[in-house]
């Protein structure tokens, strides 16, 4: 299943937020959005996920435009992780998971035990099943987190959309949840914010500047340190490892500027 955005505009306080982007996701790939803050990597999710119609333009799922499907079929196929996503209901983690399996049940498809399985195996997924009893309000950002990441896994999509998924969460958290969703036999488009992130787990990388996609292609190709000072603002050198990686460092304010090079690892 492709997912693919043309022409996207949407427009806030007279400001173009997303400023005519166009790009396809391919089918199993991990594609990261990077860019400063304000750059519009929150309302583009919002547009991918179909929450917010665009003011012009169109998402495109297979085939057919967005508008023209139901939210129960786009949940079918899409799930979508807010980066604050909060519920105010006194539910359980487990409940909070189940939720997930809404789409999928009706009249003729009632709650199964094949629906527990899923959910059983999903709180297990993020290392959350010791927690399955405990109440929503009991548990902390990165535990929050970690349950939408499961609600996510049990709606069994084919496309999973993450904004700053790694917020609140520590840094094995951090890793391990990104391990986790590139091992997932899904397409997964996440909002990131740390560049090395980017570079350790996406297979490419969307680079938005104002709004404006400046940049689509490998993290290689995309984290150089002319457009990681171009776009964010800070010197860095790359380091490119034999296999493809590249690590970036970053050099504090005020030093001396050292010469930005590319260094390739035999």
């Amino acid at each position: 299943m492709i997912l693919s955005a043309r022409n996207l505009v949407w427009s806030a306080g007279g400001r173009r937020i997303v400023d005519d982007i166009s790009f396809d996701i391919r089918p199993g790939e991990f594609l990261g959005i990077i860019g400063p803050n304000g750059s519009g990597k929150t309302s583009l999710m919002s547009l991918l996920a179909g929450l917010r119609p665009p003011q012009s333009g169109t998402v495109m799922l297979g085939e057919r435009p967005l508008p023209a499907l139901s939210r129960r079929d786009i949940a079918r196929q899409v799930a979508f992780v807010e980066q604050q996503a909060e519920t105010t209901e006194r539910i359980t983690a487990r409940q909070a998971v189940e939720l997930g399996r809404t789409p999928h049940l009706s009249a003729l498809s009632p709650w199964s035990r094949r629906d527990e399985e899923i959910v059983a195996a999903a709180l297990d997924e993020v290392d959350m099943s010791g927690f399955a009893a405990r109440h929503w309000h009991t548990l902390s950002g990165g535990e929050r987190q970690r349950l939408h990441i499961a609600r996510a896994l049990a709606q069994e999509p084919q496309i999973l959309l993450l904004d700053e998924p790694t917020n609140h969460l520590d840094i094995h958290h951090q890793i391990g949840l990104l391990d986790l969703v590139r091992s997932q036999p899904l397409t997964v488009v996440a909002a990131l914010h740390d560049l090395n992130h980017a570079a350790m787990f996406c297979d490419r990388l969307a680079v938005l500047q104002a709004g404006r996609l400046v940049g689509l292609g490998t993290p290689r190709d995309m984290l150089t340190p002319d457009r990681i000072r171009t776009v964010f603002g800070v010197t860095a050198s790359v380091e490119l490892e034999a296999d493809g990686l590249c690590h970036i460092r970053y050099q504090r304010p005020g030093e001396a500027s050292p010469i930005a090079s590319l260094r390739a690892r035999a």
